[in-house]
């Protein structure tokens, strides 16, 4: 082997080392493996918006905390949507539900508040959709979930639904605090089994 070829052999060497460590850091800074999970406990549901700003999630500096504390804003919803409304202005940040907004989430809500409670830990149609105690709430991501500088596009899985369901937030580059921006995560769910007939 020559010189040349020694040369062009370790040059070949290193550039494959390098690239390989670039794309290892760029998963962990961007994705933190492009599949990560949090999953968030909470003694209480919040029942207005000072308590959900008392959460420490409520410092919005990650869109996994964000998501979670949507989930609690809408399980607030079937007991009273006003106060569910003001805490989903807080974490829309500098945008505020519009009237389509709230109608959306009504249409979706009114008399199904339990497809909110479907998103947390333990609940099921069998046991029509009661959670555990402490309730806890998993965050997934996918290798997709961050392709979009300032966006994300987060996961909740629901007890009584087959995938994981999304949740859109932007990022406030000023501050670092994402918010949500689309909450689509409230499609249909299977009938808990004490209105299903067929259970």
């Amino acid at each position: 082997m020559s010189i040349f070829d020694s040369l062009k052999k370790a040059v070949a060497s290193f550039l494959k080392k390098e690239a390989s460590e670039a794309v290892d850091n760029v998963v962990k800074s961007v994705g933190k493996g492009r599949n990560h999970t949090e999953s968030f406990t909470f003694n209480e549901l919040p029942t207005n918006v000072n308590e959900l700003k008392a959460l420490p999630e409520a410092s919005l500096d990650s869109a996994f905390k964000t998501t979670a504390l949507t989930i609690l804003a809408l399980s607030r919803y079937e007991q009273n949507p006003d106060e569910a409304m003001e805490m989903i202005n807080f974490l829309k940040g500098p945008s505020e539900v519009n009237g389509k907004d709230r109608q959306f989430i009504d249409d979706r809500l009114k008399g199904k508040g339990y497809k909110v409670l479907s998103f947390f830990a333990g609940a099921t149609p069998e046991n029509n959709y009661k959670p555990n105690t402490p309730y806890t709430i998993s965050v997934s991501e996918n290798p997709y979930s961050f392709d979009e500088e300032n966006w994300a596009t987060l996961y909740v899985t629901s007890g009584g639904a087959d995938n994981p369901r999304p949740i859109k937030l932007r990022k406030k580059p000023s501050t670092g605090q994402w918010f949500v921006n689309d909450i689509q995560c409230l499609s249909d769910i299977r009938t808990p089994n004490k209105d299903d007939a067929w259970a």
